[in-house]
């Protein structure tokens, strides 16, 4: 199993326990695999002989279960695989320093359900917020509640009880969680608290900007304690999709998705049509007009030619 990617290597843990510097072949590049990383944190591998420094080829990938995926930031027309072969994925946000955008929020869950993972949001640095900040935090997690997800709210560095890591240790325990989220959200801490003696780096807001600053800059995989792994990610400015089908995107909103049985049509984009549910339910804040915007902006995407795969 691939337990870290330091961009040309990776470290991989065979079945007794023993970690291998591997590369990967070449030819892994050549079969129509656009993207960035062939092989990610999370894929079971095949691995060639021992060479005499102890290092190893990587030579084949086994199915994977699923992944969570996104388009690369610095080549539009490829994407990354953030991870593989996952059993939930924990999305750590912020209101303030930073703040994540609900629309990021959204790519990243709509991204889950497509490739069937469960997510749990965790939003993070409550001690910083006042009240209004407080009331927004609590609309956030009654919106993402009521639309089926587990939310839960935590201060990692100002709780006392620890109450928000007894909830995620409760969750992961005995499962492969992915944590991912914008730089700066607190995630090296959360999981220094999940995994005394990880000792990953803490990084500090750049106040001018109100932005995080990277701390991790590979994905690396942690066995808990308790049983199950974590695989820690580096913070991510945006989450561009990639290869979304217009037609499903609104299976991946479960909201939107069980309002549209509603809909005179049954192709309906919700966007123009006659009779859409959809429309209709977000005119009467049946469903919420940021979630709605976020389906929206996954249409652009999906129209726009520049994020297809070329043939």
């Amino acid at each position: 199993m691939v337990v870290k990617n330091t961009g040309s290597w990776y470290i991989v843990k065979t079945e007794e326990g023993n970690l291998v510097n591997c590369k990967i072949k070449g030819n892994f590049r050549l079969r129509g695999i656009r993207t960035t990383n062939p092989v990610a944190v999370g894929d079971n591998v095949e691995l060639s002989e021992l060479s005499p420094d102890g290092s190893a080829f990587i030579t084949a990938i086994a199915p994977r279960r699923n992944y969570i995926i996104r388009r690369a930031s610095n080549l539009s027309k490829e994407s990354h695989i953030i991870a593989a072969n996952i059993d939930l994925a924990f999305l750590i946000v912020t209101v303030k320093e930073p703040e994540t955008s609900t629309t990021f929020i959204d790519r990243f869950l709509a991204t889950a359900e497509a490739y069937g993972i469960r997510a749990v949001l965790v939003i993070n640095k409550t001690d910083l917020l006042d009240d209004e900040d407080m009331q927004y935090a609590c609309a956030m997690q009654y919106l993402y509640k009521s639309i089926g997800y587990d939310v839960i709210m935590m201060s990692a560095t100002d709780d006392d009880t620890h109450q928000g890591i007894r909830q995620i240790l409760q969750l992961a325990e005995g499962r492969t969680s992915l944590f991912s989220g914008n730089s700066g959200v607190g995630k090296s801490t959360i999981i220094n608290l999940l995994i005394p003696g990880a000792g990953l780096k803490v990084g500090n807001i750049s106040y001018s900007h109100h932005t995080g600053m990277h701390t991790t800059t590979f994905s690396e995989m942690f066995p808990l304690p308790q049983g199950g792994y974590i695989i820690d990610t580096p913070g991510v400015k945006g989450f561009g999709t990639i290869d979304f089908d217009k037609n499903q995107v609104a299976h991946y909103f479960p909201e939107i998705f069980r309002t549209s049985a509603g809909c005179r049509y049954g192709n309906c984009t919700h966007t123009h049509e006659p009779g859409c549910a959809v429309r209709e339910a977000v005119e009467n804040n049946l469903i919420s007009q940021s979630r709605y915007a976020s389906y929206l902006s996954i249409l652009d995407d999906a129209d726009d030619p520049k994020y297809r795969k070329p043939y």
